[in-house]
């Protein structure tokens, strides 16, 4: 390691920066929103920069000789399209011992400039040793994917009481666990997902901070939306609570690449089923999540799509706060944002589509309950989950209702998945539609907004379809 990482106190003294030009402009607004106080010398003459507020406060302008300028009190020097004016600049810096860069000339340079990952009082620096500015980028942003955005607040909020907690925690390992015990349960959960309020509340609320710190970790349960297959579209959210397990439940659905993305040592427990398949039942599924709670596990209860579109999510919390257990919610893409993504179906289109109803027909009985007069607006896109069995019925109440045969319907399979498979057509050739897809999990999309799906273009480009109206065809196309 060449370049020791240190973080210069910004409040200590002004940063003269020499130079002109856009490089010198990108490492002004850099300092700026660092909070740095700025003596620029433009080494062309103009000291122009667009877009700059109140942080225009922050820069002197300094139109005399740099090389010859006092420099007391100042704590770096950043040179940047500069030319020869930095090179003396350097050499007159290392003679009084201040810290100085010349941008992209490592050998008059004695530091240099990180990635910077920006949480407010959580600030990462990634470095190469000037090698690869774009390695040092591409590691920052793995870690901007990893951190959650609030974990500024998080160090913020210990820090606001960080000292009157030492004063009641005597014994320094014990603080520690302390505030391992806070970051890591719900007060640090609270945290991070905005309800500072509620946090401090709790904090304030533990009494004895010595016995809390030596208890045992409180768990805590995750309803998690895996999304419908994909495991690149899980949210980054998502992820870091699948690597903070102690133990997932998942459904059926959730595919094993989004498994995988689980921490390794955590363990799992199937509690979905399918179509024809016993399951344990939803009270045996909280069950299960209120004892790994109460043994102080970090639970994540693992649900294909999003936990609250037919997921029975609002089942499970209302089962968990009345076990007194914490949780949390992390919303997924649900499955029938996922179709009509990769199939491009529009759902909303402008004075075509202008309202959408999700409903689900598990079964024939399930579909024979909807209401389908209600569903006759040929300006609503009908989006139905777990239809296939009940193709046949959800036509039938269709057509039945008054909604015409030719309305153009989508069935879409195993939607984000390698095997993928969309056919489209019109409403009374539905049953045939969903036979095509062999098996589940799918969507079904109903309504004009189908014609303008990239499967629609596909299958009347190459006459795949045969029983569309002519003048549906042209308006398709």
């Amino acid at each position: 390691m060449r370049f020791l990482p240190v973080f210069l106190d910004l409040q200590a003294g002004p940063i003269v920066l020499v130079g002109s030009g856009e490089l010198v402009r990108a490492k002004l607004r850099l300092l700026l929103s660092a909070g740095a106080h700025v003596r620029w010398y433009a080494t062309d003459g103009d000291f122009e920069v667009s877009g700059l507020t109140n942080d225009g406060a922050r820069i002197e302008r300094v139109s005399s000789d740099p090389l010859s300028d006092d420099l007391k009190n100042v704590i770096a020097i950043l040179c940047a399209g500069a030319g020869d004016i930095g090179i003396a600049m350097a050499n007159r810096a290392k003679a009084v011992g201040l810290p100085v860069n010349v941008m992209d000339d490592l050998q008059h340079s004695t530091f240099i400039f990180p990635a910077i990952v920006d949480r407010g009082d959580v600030v990462v620096a990634v470095g190469t040793g000037g090698a690869s500015p774009v390695v040092a980028r591409r590691v920052r942003e793995r870690i901007e994917a990893a951190l959650p955005s609030r974990i500024g607040d998080l160090a913020t909020f210990i820090g606001k009481f960080r000292k009157a907690f030492a004063e009641r925690i005597g014994d320094m390992p014990l603080r520690r666990r302390f505030w391992e015990r806070v970051i890591d349960g719900p007060i640090g959960a609270a945290v991070l997902a905005g309800r500072t309020g509620d946090a401090e509340k709790q904090l304030n609320a533990i009494a004895d901070p010595a016995a809390f710190a030596g208890k045992a970790s409180p768990g805590f349960v995750t309803l998690v939306g895996a999304g419908p297959g994909d495991p690149d579209l899980l949210t980054v959210k998502a992820l870091r609570a699948l690597q903070d397990a102690d133990i997932v439940f998942y459904d059926d659905l959730v595919s094993p690449e989004i498994l995988d993305r689980a921490r390794r040592d955590a363990a799992r427990v199937s509690v979905g089923r399918r179509i024809g398949k016993p399951g344990i039942g939803q009270d045996n599924i909280n069950t299960l999540m209120i004892e790994a709670a109460q043994a102080g596990q970090r639970a994540v209860r693992l649900k294909g799509g999003d936990p609250f579109v037919f997921g029975r999510g609002g089942e499970e919390i209302a089962a968990l706060r009345e076990a007194g257990v914490a949780y949390s919610v992390i919303p997924g893409i649900t499955a029938g944002w996922g179709a009509a993504a990769e199939a491009e179906v529009p759902l909303t289109f402008r004075h075509q589509a202008l309202r959408i109803t999700l409903l689900t027909a598990h079964k024939a009985h399930d579909a024979e309950r909807v209401d389908w007069s209600t569903l006759t607006d040929t300006k609503m896109t009908i989006v139905v989950y777990m239809g296939i069995s009940a193709a046949a019925t959800i036509r039938e109440g269709l057509l039945a209702a008054g909604r015409s045969p030719q309305t153009p319907v989508g069935v879409f399979a195993r939607v984000t998945r390698p095997d993928a498979k969309s056919v489209v057509g019109t409403l009374d050739q539905l049953p045939m539609l969903a036979a095509q897809v062999e098996n589940g999990p799918a969507i079904l999309i109903i309504g004009d907004v189908v014609m303008h799906s990239a499967p629609w273009r596909d299958a009347f480009l190459n006459d795949l379809v045969t029983h569309v109206p002519t003048d549906m065809k042209m308006a398709a196309e």
